[in-house]
């Protein structure tokens, strides 16, 4: 079943407060769903995928105005295959309760911890990945054994309206729900009491839907953006370093939360760097206005945002590189194309050093002392992946230790996401929760303690009055030996 909102925002409300209660009575007459049904519905997530993976990628280029086929199959579909797999294989394993006090067994005492389904799930998502970031956290929540409603970006209407159509060929309204609609409906859809509330997007919007969910204490997982930093080491290969950045910069137009937005380079060979990242960008790109692998800003108003953010730099002394074609003039309103773009000589007055760019431009900046660069990343919000072009040495080590960010890939993009097990996830301002792999399972589940009792006495009962002189020597003496062991752990050495 479909399910289009239109009409007033209370209209809007009403149906999907509607269909939220129709999720939440399945869920409570049903029971928590067997691992044959949760890998079930996992089988049916992703087959409305691959079998209309096709038409799907068709509704994504026509919603940016040119995107990649090849690119949108790697990164949107195959991308997240191992992914999904490696949670439905793990479903059963995630499943098992763990027992506690396990010698109390054989003399009555039984205690064990089970992950309970937390019951209706809403999932927001983003216009990058439209597909891939609303069911990688789908698949986890029906893997924890919950019901799914899902909003749309309408930034994406077309890949929208598709998945919403293809989706209710597949699962009953009771299970998933794929909703539709412009930002009074994701606002209302924030606001909903649901079980989990699960964001992909900027932090500003991030920080809207945590308050929308606040009212009703809805838990909110989100996973947000940031400027990720990327440092080149004294040692590192500069010719791989420049050409794997430029690439990783130009994946989905730079469009890409992960993307790496500014690099430090030693000072000595920041020329030597800029230049092969430029050599890099005009091999990978010798048309860009009729290039078919070249993607679109999504929208005008992203277009508009990262040329504000260019003008911004070179009026305030920024040095601006523009790797356009010969006989190209960008960029291109009509089709709302960028060229490659790299900025130096930056400085913190400019909007590009605080503002997560979110397109195909690069910012180099040149160091002496990496202690400076550390300094300097941890002045900022903490991004969402820091990466590092160099050795695993002392360095490196250091970099990590001494440095905060969601995580930490070396020597190529998104390496931190190459383990289908590996948590995906934010800190401070770039997220809140993870998931992938057990943490998706575990962020959409409750641990619940279940502790019986067949022994022939109780333990707890003794502190309730009256309170008997055996009690008393008992907690006296309880409370003598916790003293003495604590102090001669603190005694000096």
């Amino acid at each position: 079943m479909a399910v289009t909102l239109d009409g007033t925002t209370d209209r809007q409300r009403d149906q999907m407060s509607a269909l939220l209660e129709l999720q939440r009575q399945a869920f409570v007459a049903d029971g928590p769903p067997d691992v044959a049904l949760r890998r079930n519905r996992i089988d049916r997530l992703l087959a409305v995928v691959l079998e209309n993976a096709d038409d799907f990628v068709d509704a994504m280029a026509a919603d940016y105005g040119t995107r990649p086929r090849a690119g949108a199959l790697f990164t949107e579909i195959l991308g997240m295959i191992s992914v999904i797999e490696h949670t439905r294989t793990h479903v059963p394993q995630w499943m098992r309760a763990t027992k506690l006090i396990r010698a109390g067994r054989m003399i009555g005492l039984r205690a064990e911890v089970e992950p309970s389904p937390l019951g209706v799930v809403g999932i927001i998502g983003p216009w990058n990945f439209p597909i891939n970031l609303v069911v990688l956290p789908a698949t986890a929540a029906l893997a924890a054994g919950n019901r799914v409603m899902i909003k749309m970006s309408e930034i994406t209407p077309r890949t929208a309206e598709l998945l919403k159509t293809r989706a209710a060929n597949y699962f009953d309204p009771a299970e998933l729900q794929v909703v539709t609609g412009g930002a009074e409906v994701a606002a209302a859809f924030a606001a909903l009491p649901f079980d989990h509330l699960f964001f992909t997007g900027s932090p500003a919007v991030g920080a809207l839907v945590a308050q929308a969910a606040a009212p009703n204490l809805v838990p909110v997982t989100l996973e947000l953006g940031g400027k990720n930093p990327v440092v080149v080491s004294p040692d590192a290969d500069i010719t791989r370093s420049a050409t794997r950045i430029a690439q990783g910069r130009m994946i989905n137009g730079g469009q890409v939360c992960v993307c790496p937005d500014y690099v430090y380079v030693p000072a000595d060979r920041a020329d030597e760097f800029v230049g092969v990242a430029r050599a890099t960008l005009r091999e990978m790109f010798p048309s860009i206005v009729s290039n078919a692998d070249y993607c679109s800003s999504v929208n005008q108003a992203n277009f508009d945002r990262v040329l504000g953010l260019i003008e911004d730099a070179r009026a305030k002394g920024a040095r601006i590189e523009t790797v356009a074609p010969p006989g190209e003039a960008l960029p291109d309103h009509r089709t709302r194309k960028i060229a490659p773009t790299i900025v130096c000589d930056v400085d913190d007055t400019m909007h590009i050093a605080t503002e997560e760019t979110f397109g195909p431009v690069l910012t180099v900046r040149p160091y002496h002392r990496l202690a400076d660069v550390v300094d300097h990343i941890n002045a900022r919000p903490a991004p969402l992946v820091a990466y590092w072009f160099g050795p695993d040495g002392t360095d490196f080590r250091s970099f990590v230790q001494h440095t905060r960010s969601g995580g930490v890939a070396r020597n190529d993009f998104a390496a931190q996401m190459i383990p289908s097990a590996a948590p995906f996830g934010g800190v401070g301002r770039s997220g809140m929760g993870a998931y992938h792999g057990k943490a998706g399972f575990d962020a959409f589940s409750h641990s619940r303690t279940v502790v019986g009792s067949d022994l022939p006495f109780t333990i707890t009962g003794r502190a309730a009055p009256p309170f008997s002189w055996s009690m008393r020597a008992t907690t006296a003496v309880a409370l003598t030996m916790a003293r003495y062991r604590t102090r001669r752990r603190l005694r000096p050495r």
